[in-house]
């Protein structure tokens, strides 16, 4: 996700246990399963924590990652035993681009047991019905796959695109967009969001399943009455098996809910 900017918040020593892109072909289809996967209780660290109003991320059971090119090595068995229960794998951007890693990032993760899913980060001069056929193109329809993910949020470094269309053209195109994958896929993608774009596009109107980012403060509190799904905590997690800084997410439920929210979610 977003690497504009980082306020690492999560944990209170460096470690505790817890309760841009490039083209390329796509990734050939790998076999999935449909097997609950064991869960390893998190003992994941943060390089610069932040405390947090409760509930905070240590009072959830379930915690996993986010990945993009910018982590390169990646032991996805350390990372599984050490509590990495879910990842989403950046795949695609706009109408061209692909994560130079996803191909690595995505079988690693199957060899190892981790439930994965892919996410697209869009583009604002891109229509989305081409955004769509691209990351169909390079996402294979896996079983097993977690929901894909629609990934929104401004990039104020684009070197091509500064559109910053109004909330409700931002919502039209999303709306396009999220059609098109379940069609494909079978499953209603989540779309994930920052709390300024959130804010000034009112996403929330959209009535889907979110992800959201909020690393300053408890996300009940940036986005005050927002169901959610997934809270990416920080930017500056700490996991074993994986080098450099790791974004971090929790699930909004018990160890229970979530091995129902598999069941029902799965590809």
């Amino acid at each position: 996700m977003s690497r504009l900017t980082r306020r690492g918040v999560a944990f209170g020593l460096p470690m505790l246990a817890l309760a841009g892109c490039g083209t390329g072909q796509p990734v050939p289809a790998t076999s999935g399963t449909m097997r609950a996967p064991v869960l390893n209780p998190p003992r994941f660290g943060d390089s610069k924590p932040v405390s947090f109003a409760a509930p905070a991320p240590d009072g959830f059971a379930v915690h996993g990652i986010d990945m993009a090119r910018f982590q390169s090595a990646v032991d996805w068995p350390a990372a599984r035993a050490a509590g990495v229960s879910f990842a989403f794998i950046k795949a695609t951007e706009g109408g061209d681009l692909r994560d130079p890693l996803f191909a690595d990032h995505w079988r690693g993760a199957g060899r190892a047991r981790v439930p994965r899913g892919a996410y697209h980060f869009y583009y604002f001069c891109t229509p989305p019905e081409v955004q769509a056929r691209w990351f169909i193109r390079n996402v294979p329809r896996t079983r097993g796959m977690l929901p894909p993910v629609l990934d929104m949020e401004w990039n104020p470094f684009s070197p091509t695109c500064t559109k910053r269309p109004p909330g409700a053209e931002v919502r039209r195109q999303a709306r396009i967009f999220l059609a098109a994958l379940e069609r494909h896929y079978g499953q209603r993608p989540i779309v994930y969001t920052t709390p300024e774009f959130y804010l000034q596009t009112d996403l929330g109107r959209l009535g889907e399943e979110f992800w959201l980012r909020a690393t300053a403060e408890n996300v009940n509190r940036v986005y005050p009455g927002q169901p959610w799904r997934f809270w990416q905590y920080t930017a500056t997690g700490i996991v074993p098996g994986i080098e450099g800084a790791t974004d971090l997410n929790a699930f909004n439920g018990s160890a229970a809910q979530w091995q129902a929210w598999l069941a029902s979610r799965q590809v």
